[in-house]
C-alpha cells in the first residue's frame, strides 16, 4: 500500500453532498481525481515540449491520435445513431 498523509481540503458543501451520493470513500475518490488531473498536466507539459521542439501538430496528426484514444470516426457515430 502506499504511503499516505493525511491533509485537510476545502469544498463547497454541493460538492461534498455530490460526492458522498457517488462514494463512501471520499478520500480515494479525491486520490483518483487528483492522480487524474496530474497525468493530464504532465501529459499536456510532454505535448506542449514536444511543439516546441518540432513544430505544432497537423490536423491530420491530430485526427489519428484522436482514433488511437476514442476508436474509428466511423465506429462512434454508428454508436451514436444506436
Amino acid at each position: 500500500m502506499a504511503a499516505t498523509t493525511r491533509i485537510t481540503v476545502t469544498l463547497p458543501t454541493e460538492q461534498v453532498a455530490e460526492l458522498k451520493k457517488l462514494t463512501d470513500n471520499v478520500s480515494g475518490y479525491v486520490a483518483e481525481a487528483v492522480a487524474r488531473q496530474l497525468r493530464l498536466q504532465l501529459l499536456a507539459e510532454d505535448l506542449r515540449q514536444y511543439q516546441e521542439e518540432h513544430g505544432a501538430f497537423t490536423e491530420e496528426e491530430r485526427a489519428r491520435a484522436r482514433e488511437e484514444i476514442f476508436g474509428p470516426v466511423e465506429a462512434a457515430r454508428s454508436a451514436d445513431a444506436a
